[in-house]
């Protein structure tokens, strides 16, 4: 997923990293408290991590030493004030991947979170295809040869989830996440009108892949046989496996 988890206080800068995060099409769940992060890592799924070092119930290095403690092995990225050596120094030597030290440019920050989501353990890729249809989160776009259609932020973070898991079923809360994170309310319907929206775009596009609804399970894309056929039809079906 393209989805980053920021553990940050301030209230304006948190902003404006989120806001130019999402630009670059890579969305954000913000925490401003070592509980809030606590409860929310523990429970969703990212690519990277956004650690402030001071937050106002305890050290990001100390949270951050916990959570690699507990088996927390995703990418992450510090954020302080504090530039001498012996500081940038206890935070890698405590788990982290990466050191930005603030004040700094939001395009540097950019750079670097996509860093860490290019590496494996991420399994997290800039541009990734399916079938005949590639999704490019820096464009916000879907696209088939030379035709494109733009995505909204929540349709992207799903299609991203879907092309990841190539073929296999998602699960309908793994979408949900994907697409909102944790702090957003979510009306009941509203993954089944991001999925019908995306359905619409694979065939304004004239895709041969198919975004199929898994009965019980969740939902997966399929790629056309050499029939011209889907292996799974578009609409409900069983399955025995998801993720």
């Amino acid at each position: 997923m393209s989805r980053v988890a920021l553990i940050e206080d301030h209230k304006r800068l948190a902003a404006m990293v989120r806001q130019a995060l999402s630009s670059a099409g890579i969305e954000t769940d913000l925490f401003s408290t070592v509980s809030e992060a606590s409860y929310g890592v523990n429970r969703g799924d990212y690519a990277v991590l956004i650690i402030d070092r001071g937050l106002p119930d305890g050290d990001g290095l100390t949270f951050l030493r916990a959570l690699r403690a507990a088996g927390h092995m995703t990418p992450c990225l510090m954020l302080t004030a504090r530039d001498a050596l012996h500081d940038r120094v206890d935070g890698l030597e405590s788990g982290a991947d990466d050191y930005v030290t603030k004040p700094f440019a939001m395009s540097e920050l950019i750079a670097r979170v996509r860093t860490l989501m290019r590496r494996p353990s991420t399994l997290a890729e800039l541009v990734l295809s399916f079938a005949d249809i590639i999704v490019d989160p820096q464009q916000r776009a879907m696209c088939r040869g030379a035709e494109a259609v733009l995505l909204a932020p929540a349709e992207l973070q799903i299609m991203l989830c879907l092309v990841k898991a190539a073929g296999r079923t998602v699960r309908h809360a793994a979408l949900e996440h994907a697409a909102w994170g944790l702090g957003e309310a979510v009306t009941p319907n509203a993954l089944e009108v991001t999925l019908h929206r995306l359905r619409k775009k694979l065939a304004t596009l004239g895709s041969t892949a198919r975004l199929a609804n898994i009965r019980g399970a969740g939902f997966a894309l399929q790629a056309a046989n050499e029939n011209g056929q889907g292996d799974l039809p578009d609409r409900p079906v069983s399955a025995k496996r998801g993720i």
